[in-house]
Formats: structure tokens, sequence, C-alpha cells
């Protein structure tokens, strides 16, 4: 019995290695919540109905669409009036992020030379020419959105942290709902008193989406 005894401690060895022995790989969870937000926010939007229905608001395009896929969350976003999108009024590229279980932040950035950039909203591909350090970070002016529910985030930036000085404004302040078929965005600038200077008085935009 005892020739047996080495065999027997080495089958139990190996058979205790197997049993302990971690996969190679581990199935990585996908943060499906935050890729939701991402596809929801993407696509050509305007505010015509709201135009047609209300003359204070004016007919406004809004175009986001995804750029440095490989990177993370980018989108490129493209405003301007309707009928001179050749001339847009903003041009930003956003990175969505998640802060917490039920809250995602979308940092703000600017571009370098807007111009060279116009339009490119249909030609995504043209941005992998440049990289996160040819923009530039609008501190305080990331608007941090709560998941509502299914295809349904709300969000704003901080009272008074987003620096501005578009017409006399010291600040700006954004309010947005994103759901699946639309976009809602009000943005309002305020002087150092708290005043309002600019954007929509009566409450915000209504983007529907286009496509």
């Amino acid at each position: 019995m005892k020739r047996y005894l080495p065999l027997l401690l080495v089958l139990l060895l190996v058979f205790n290695c197997k049993n302990d022995t971690k996969p190679d790989t581990v199935e990585s969870t996908e943060d499906t919540e935050l890729k939701q937000l991402y596809a929801l926010m993407q696509g050509s939007f305007n505010s015509e109905v709201q135009s047609q229905v209300d003359s204070t608001y004016w007919n406004i395009s809004l175009h986001m669409y995804p750029i440095w896929e490989d990177q993370g969350h980018f989108l490129y976003v493209e405003q301007a009036m309707n009928n001179k999108q050749n001339k847009p009024y903003r041009q930003r590229i956003y990175e969505l992020t998640r802060l917490s279980d039920s809250t995602f932040s979308s940092a703000v950035y600017t571009l370098d030379v807007d111009s060279l950039w116009i339009g490119k909203w249909k030609n995504p591909k043209a941005f992998d020419s440049i990289s996160l350090k040819d923009i530039a970070l609008k501190d305080g002016c990331e608007v941090i959105l709560k998941r509502i529910s299914e295809k349904h985030y709300m969000g704003k930036t901080g009272d008074t942290t987003c620096a501005s000085s578009l017409y006399g404004a010291s600040y700006a302040r954004s309010e947005v709902e994103i759901l699946e078929d639309k976009v809602i965005s009000w943005d309002r600038g305020f002087d150092a008193d708290g005043n309002y200077v600019w954007g929509a008085e009566k409450g915000p935009y209504i983007f529907n989406k286009l496509d």
C-alpha cells in the first residue's frame, strides 16, 4: 500500500489545482445604460414643429454624431439656424461618462478652429485627424444627467458654474431632457446679478429627431 501513496498524493494535488484554477478570461459587464444614452443623443434634430406652433421660437437644426468611438463616448455637436446650416452658431464635442449608478456626465469641449469642422457631422471620420489634445474642456459646463426611466434622461449644468461672456453674460445655465424621439434643451445666459441676458424666455427648445 505504501508504494501507492506517492501516486495518490500526486493525483490529489492535480485534482485540487484544476479546481482552484480560475478561467483565463472573465466576461466584462457592458455598460448598457451609458451605451443607450449615447445612442439616444445621436442623429439629426430640429425645432421646426415648435417654431410653427410658436413664432417666438426659431427653427434650429441640431446634429450630434459619434467620433473617436474606440476611445470612449464622444459626439461632435453642431447647431445652426435651419436655413443657415453652413453658418453654425455652436460647435462642440461632448464626452459621456458614468458618474454613479444612475447619473452620467456630458462634458463639453471647444474646437481650436471651428470653421474647419462645419458640416463634418456628415463625415465623423474626419475627426480621426485630431485628438483630445486639440480640444479644450469648458470647465464647469458639464451637464449632469440622471436616468429617469427606460430611454429617458434629465439633467442640467451647475447653476452658476459655466462661465459665459456672450452678450454681456457672466454665466450660462443649461437644462436638458433626452428621450427616444427628441431632445429638449433650455440654454440661458445671466449677468453677474443673476438677471436674464439671452436664450429662450418662455421655456426650452424641443428638437425632434429626424432620423
